[in-house]
């Protein structure tokens, strides 16, 4: 486990070569850090993949014809040490390859390869999956990044909101949520009305566990001051994405989570390339993708 340290004249960053994971994310001209700070009274993480799984599964398995593999939420790339592949003065890559481990609970050969590259006041996160076998294979990825809210010591979270730039794609004032049950998708939906595009941050507003808004509904998602000015903003192309802070704890942290994939529904019974939103990956073929953290 090694940590390593990229910068620009605009910021800095961290990363942890075990899970790859995005550890550390400082504007230089104000010294804030950005990234939660991994503290287990809330919750040990600060920015794992979720690969290759996004979320739960039904009764904890999945199945690739008739043969069932158990499999913890999330997958298990955030808990490997990843090789780092390069670096350079604002880029810096790490890679994880299937060996003997994965394959008894995952058997697929892959290379999943997780770069970092700054642009400006920005941090480009990007993966890569490779399938460098013959036949066919079945994933889905996630990001999992915590950011600081609220962002100034001693203010209060619920005088926070998070913006959602559905109101300016398309007119909308609400976006439809997907509701969790027991680590896993119900069939009910949840409205949320936005007012000036935002969800306002209440005590009770993850109580049911991640908002899990899906269809490209909103591409661009920011956390906002008291003051009503955005402090941090994702973008992304994922078609899904979530948003969540431990319920009941008052976690001083909120997750922004651009997903290729999610938790099995409640009556899900079908096979790994039954999946909801999952990715299927042609032998010799790669899947790229990214999302962008501007601060």
């Amino acid at each position: 486990m090694s940590l390593y340290e990229v910068s620009s004249e605009q910021i800095s960053i961290q990363v942890d070569s075990m899970g790859a994971e995005l550890k550390s994310l400082i504007k230089k001209d104000t010294g804030t850090e950005y990234m939660w700070e991994g503290d287990p009274q809330y919750w040990k993480r600060t920015s794992p993949v979720l690969f290759p799984f996004v979320g739960s599964l039904s009764n904890g398995v999945y199945s690739i014809g008739d043969k069932s593999y158990p499999m913890g939420q999330h997958g298990f790339a955030r808990d490997m040490e990843f090789q780092l592949k390069s670096q350079r003065e604002q880029e810096i890559w790490f890679e994880l390859k299937s060996n003997a481990q994965t394959l008894e609970k995952y058997p697929y050969a892959f290379v999943l390869e997780i770069g970092y590259e700054l642009l400006g006041n920005s941090v480009k996160v990007k993966w890569k999956v490779t399938n460098p076998s013959d036949g066919t294979m079945y994933f889905s990825i996630g990001g999992h990044p915590a950011f600081r809210c609220p962002i100034v010591q001693g203010e209060n979270q619920e005088d926070y909101k998070i913006w959602l730039d559905a109101k300016e794609q398309s007119g909308k004032k609400e976006v439809l949520s997907g509701v969790i049950k027991e680590g896993l998708m119900s069939n009910e939906l949840s409205v949320y009305k936005l007012e000036d595009g935002c969800i306002g941050i209440t005590e009770h507003l993850f109580d049911g566990d991640a908002l899990v808004i899906e269809h490209h509904q909103v591409q661009n998602v920011a956390l906002v001051r008291p003051d009503g000015s955005r402090y941090l903003t994702v973008s992304f192309e994922a078609p899904l994405f979530g948003i969540w802070s431990p319920p009941g704890k008052k976690a001083p942290f909120i997750c922004i989570e651009p997903w290729y994939g999610r938790c099995d529904k409640l009556d899900f019974a079908g096979t790994l390339e039954d999946r909801e939103w999952g990715q299927c990956l042609e032998a010799g073929k790669s899947f790229e993708a990214s999302y962008e953290i501007q601060v």
